[in-house]
């Protein structure tokens, strides 16, 4: 089964090459008859790429890509064409980063959070309270620290174009939630990685591993007590349905990041690299305006759903309880926690 995938991802891969290649000219220009530079990367030709996204069309991280894709397109004069496929069209998140890696697929919007197998860095962005608010992740985001972490992904296969925005994570219960104190034995979904688990036990809770899909039914069914995410995910699963109490802690600030496969932006022109990297940092304003807007709109619809929300107005002792857990992961991530503390505005 093994060498069947890697047979049919390498096929994949082939199959990309072919279609960059063979567009325009003969792969070394468009119908002008422009020429290759020296080394190969065409000059001025054609290409249609195709950027996988896992969320739904009118999703803000799919709406940025989109909007990266019309840059593209327009500053290129139509020459480079970007498809972008929602709704994981093209395979979750893991499968989708591997093909990418390969070249089968030549762009992607992921979270932050699984590129930690990739540079141990972005690891940071589990970390509970290390950014005080939006402002500060995004100062630190578009420091030369922020950009050294997206090439920090090149000796993986991968280029990191920008980063997007997915706000904050929160705790949900079906059980009244309204202080740190509620969060103690209760059982609470995280994602399955150990430093999930360590935050749960500093504050005092039960953490429970489980697929996303499974924690509409395990919250209704008292399964699980409590998880937590942003507030469109909140809204768009339809948790508030069954965990009507949630508690604005804001305890993780973990971004999204769009990617291009290194072996395709090895084979452009260094014109068509700059109106890519550019397209992609031009296109962050707009995607956070989006995750804005949908976040209010999110938090008005559970609202209206019966939803009770209670923001954290004092977050001193959150900090305290999970210190020990900054302190037990400082070492790894020493200098990239010098440069957020830096970042702060």
């Amino acid at each position: 089964m093994l060498m069947r995938k890697m047979s049919q991802l390498i096929g994949l891969g082939a199959a990309a090459a072919l279609l960059i290649t063979g567009c325009g000219n003969g792969g070394t220009g468009d119908s002008t008859g422009t020429t290759a530079e020296p080394g190969g990367k065409a000059e001025g030709a054609t290409y249609t790429f195709r950027l996988a996204e896992a969320h739904p069309a009118d999703y803000p991280t799919t709406k940025g890509d989109m909007r990266f894709a019309e840059l593209v397109k327009e500053r290129s004069g139509g020459r480079i064409t970007i498809d972008v496929f929602p709704s994981a069209q093209l395979g979750e998140e893991k499968s989708v980063i591997e093909q990418v890696q390969l070249g089968a697929i030549e762009f992607t919007r992921v979270s932050t959070g699984p590129m930690a197998e990739f540079s141990k860095d972005f690891g940071v962005f589990s970390l509970p309270y290390i950014f005080d608010n939006d402002d500060h992740v995004w100062s630190f985001l578009l420091s030369d620290a922020g950009t050294g972490l997206l090439d920090s992904l090149e000796s993986s296969g991968m280029k990191g174009l920008a980063y997007y925005s997915s706000g904050s994570r929160s705790f949900y219960s079906s059980k009244p939630l309204t202080k740190l104190e509620d969060l103690k034995g209760m059982k609470i979904r995280v994602i399955e990685n150990k430093l999930n688990m360590d935050i749960m036990e500093a504050l005092g809770a039960s953490a429970t591993p489980m697929p996303y899909g499974e924690v509409y039914s395990s919250l209704q069914t008292g399964v699980i007590d409590a998880a937590e995410n942003n507030y469109p995910s909140y809204y768009s699963s339809k948790h508030y349905e069954v965990a009507p109490h949630y508690l604005l802690d804001s305890h993780q600030r973990v971004p999204e990041v769009l990617l291009i496969s290194k072996q395709v932006w090895d084979k452009l022109s260094a014109e068509d690299q700059d109106i890519i990297r550019q397209a992609a940092l031009d296109s962050i304003e707009y995607q956070r305006d989006e995750w804005a807007k949908y976040e209010q709109e999110s938090e008005e619809k559970v609202r209206e759903g019966g939803a009770t929300i209670t923001e954290v107005t004092d977050f001193t002792p959150w900090k305290q309880a999970v210190a020990p857990v900054i302190d037990k992961y400082r070492s790894q991530y020493q200098e990239v926690l010098e440069a957020i503390e830096a970042a702060r505005p």
